[in-house]
């Protein structure tokens, strides 16, 4: 006899991916709430809403394996309804109709109206920029573009994402200002490229305006930005970052390699010298900013004496943030013409290796904060600490400050001035300043 969900129309959202796949996510959660559903986020419902991410081996094969596991729910009559939404549906559509067809249906990244229109919902075109957030209360994602123009050779965004397309801005502060009446206290602005933000409104690179606009909306504390694009940066950002306080002096800035023939044939339109400057005038313009990077290896023809240049660049940079991924091998991609011609165990020692570098640089910069006070944001308590970050870390992916919640009290969502007892590789511990 097949049991049917407790949760009986309650939709659950499940979202797989990066923080622009969450921000959608939060679209949909907010439309759906506004036509009266009942609607979780990642939690017990009848009805499943799967937002996939389609960027590289490892988060499609995990996009797959969710969609295959809430199926076989719905076949063991604990759901009824499973609806597949997001990147890897906008890309692969009709091989996911043919090899998992127990979905009820699949949509795209721009079909937010037909997947309301399944759920019964109706999409409000005064809703935009209104939704329901799932981050902690004390900061939000800001999208302020959607898609991409760049001709990246491994990316596959703009196949799933489409052409670059910005927010205006009068809409942007809109929604920051709806944010903060909510108490958000921090936003983290995310693009596929921050760095072509306002080219197709304004006819010009206009990220500077956007955080002027921003940082006049009240309650907004922090500004952080994401996923900028280092060729045509606009410089003019970093005189805001330097006079502004709400901005903050951090910058995730994915550069991938620094071998000009990799860089070349990545079509990243930048060179090892153009680079090396631009990281310059950051560190020149705004002293003391922390810059986060994202690094691939393992890209087709990356040679022993390439990866050298990478790692020695890397030391030399001494970069305060730093991510590594193995290269993806994508369908459709320019560089899918080329030969996958590094093996995955050389990428995989490969990564490794500039994780453990990145380790030691972060431990020696670390120290250097040992006996310094800083102003931190408090997200959580976990584990018998309180969990907070400084102006020079993200969430989830950065340092994390902790402080023992035996011996002291901190509000969750507030600023607390902290000052570093202890360092790791990667955390900080710490102890309020009276």
């Amino acid at each position: 006899m097949r049991t049917k969900s407790s949760k009986k129309n309650r939709i659950n959202v499940v979202t797989l991916g990066c923080s622009k796949n969450l921000y959608d996510s939060e679209v949909l959660m907010g439309q759906l709430k506004a036509s009266e559903k009942d609607v979780v986020h990642e939690g017990e419902g009848n009805i499943v809403v799967i937002n996939t991410c389609g960027f590289i081996a490892n988060a499609k094969e995990e996009s797959v394996n969710t969609i295959l596991e809430y199926v076989r729910q719905k076949e063991d009559g604990r759901v009824d309804q499973v609806f597949v939404t997001g990147c890897l549906s906008e890309r692969y559509k009709p091989d996911l109709e043919k090899e998992i067809p127990d979905v009820d249906a699949y949509f795209g990244t721009r079909d937010l109206p037909r997947l309301l229109k399944a759920l019964g919902a109706d999409y409000r075109h005064e809703l935009v920029g209104e939704r329901l957030t799932t981050t902690p209360a004390n900061y939000a994602y800001l999208k302020i573009a959607e898609g991409c123009d760049r001709p990246c050779s491994f990316c596959a965004i703009p196949l799933m994402r489409g052409g670059h397309r910005s927010q205006p801005v009068e809409d942007l502060v809109r929604e920051a200002e709806s944010l903060a009446a909510k108490g958000v206290k921090e936003l983290i602005l995310i693009a596929q490229d921050l760095t072509y933000y306002g080219l197709d409104l304004y006819k010009k690179r206009a990220l500077a305006d956007l955080l002027r606009a921003l940082a006049k909306v009240e309650g907004i504390e922090w500004i952080r930005l994401h996923y900028a694009f280092p060729t045509g940066f606009p410089m003019d950002v970093l005189e805001v970052m330097r006079a502004e306080p709400k901005v903050c002096n951090y910058i995730d800035i994915p550069l991938q390699h620094i071998s000009d023939p990799i860089l070349k044939s990545m079509r990243r339109g930048t060179t090892r010298a153009k680079t090396t400057r631009l990281l310059e005038a950051f560190r020149e313009k705004v002293p003391g900013m922390a810059i986060r990077t994202t690094l691939i290896v393992g890209y087709p023809g990356e040679t022993d004496a390439d990866f050298e240049i990478l790692k020695e660049w890397v030391r030399e940079t001494r970069f305060e943030r730093l991510g590594c991924f193995t290269y993806s091998h994508e369908e459709n991609t320019h560089a899918f013409n080329l030969e996958d011609d590094v093996s995955e165990a050389t990428k995989q020692a490969r990564a490794s290796e500039i994780m453990e570098l990145q380790a030691q640089i972060s431990w020696e910069l670390n120290q250097e904060k040992v006996g310094k006070t800083f102003r931190c944001m408090i997200d959580r308590q976990e584990g018998g600490y309180f969990i907070g970050r400084t102006e020079f870390d993200s969430p989830d992916v950065d340092n994390e400050v902790r402080v023992d919640a035996a011996k002291h009290y901190l509000r969750v969502g507030d600023f607390a001035e902290i000052r570093v007892t202890e360092a790791g590789d990667f955390d900080l511990i710490g102890e309020p300043v009276a």
